[in-house]
């Protein structure tokens, strides 16, 4: 048997950092928005022991990756020892904070949960997902969320009216932005390390209205202080976007990928048409209706 499932990305409508936690991590409370933009991951049972290939030579195909170690996690927890064979094509940018590797390794979850019958529960899938990263359970749905903790706590929202017949405009510069060094730099911007509580609830609320331009000014993300210091260029795409039609914009996650919303298809494509004139064609755009 073999599967094939795409793997989308996310970008972060809001994310708000609340605090560094006793155990290391950061409390945050985040509205994630999925975005179909998909890696390519193709699943089937083939000995012996868990083979992965993957089209990028920059990642590695070992336990550094994360559809390694969530095939290893799953197979140890199924009490399966049939080899498997995973092979991820890998079409979305590395380091750019839309959860591509996230969603892979949630993908590789489910997937290979199907693929054996599936023996394990989603609550325990969902721990198998928390146990690997942040961002991992989200991805084990295909609904926007708010996320809290740490990130592993998933409440599942609708479908925004305010996004409704809109598109997305994205853009990654060619280089990446480590999460660790953006929370470690978050210590020397404190009104960003300790957010306002609430935001994202108020935002929901917001987005619940059909009129996203009274919702975009909601849209916050706490990372870009550490990453507009060192990267100004970020901020200069934002300044852009805005001046060029864009209803919405923000870096998502940790970053690089900077987003715009705008009001359809076809505006999206002609506002990437305008970006590469200015800024060049170098790094990974993207349009797509939300």
């Amino acid at each position: 048997m073999r599967l094939e499932k795409k793997s989308p990305c996310k970008v972060n409508l809001l994310l708000n950092i609340l605090g560094k936690r006793a155990d290391g991590f950061h409390e945050l409370e985040t509205v994630m928005q999925p975005v179909n933009l998909c890696d390519e991951m193709t699943f089937e049972c083939a000995g012996p022991g868990l083979q992965l290939t993957c089209s990028n030579p920059d990642l590695p195909a070992d336990s550094k990756n994360l559809v390694h170690r969530a095939a290893t996690a799953f197979l140890a927890a199924a009490k399966i020892s049939d080899g498997v064979r995973i092979h991820l094509e890998k079409k979305l940018p590395l380091a750019g904070g839309i959860g591509g590797g996230s969603a892979n390794a949630a993908v590789t979850l489910s997937a290979l949960n199907e693929l054996f019958g599936s023996p394990l529960p989603s609550k325990k899938l969902h721990e198998l997902a928390a146990a690997l990263g942040s961002d991992v359970p989200f991805f084990l749905h295909d609904r926007p969320a708010l996320t809290t903790g740490r990130g592993e706590k998933v409440a599942l929202l609708e479908n925004f009216p305010a996004l409704r017949g809109k598109a997305f405009f994205l853009a990654h510069p060619g280089f990446g932005i480590s999460t660790p060094w953006s929370y470690q730099n978050l210590a020397r911007f404190p009104e960003a390390l300790n957010g306002q509580a609430g935001r994202a609830q108020k935002l929901i609320s917001l987005l619940q209205v059909a009129d996203l331009s009274v919702a975009a000014a909601g849209f916050y993300n706490s990372l870009e202080a550490p990453a507009f210091d060192k990267f100004p260029v970020l901020s200069l795409y934002q300044e852009f976007l805005r001046e060029h039609g864009a209803l919405a914009t923000l870096m998502s996650g940790s970053g690089s990928t900077t987003f715009a919303i705008v009001e359809n298809l076809a505006a999206a494509e002609n506002l990437m048409e305008k970006f590469k004139s200015h800024f060049g064609d170098h790094g990974w755009r993207a349009t797509v209706e939300i």
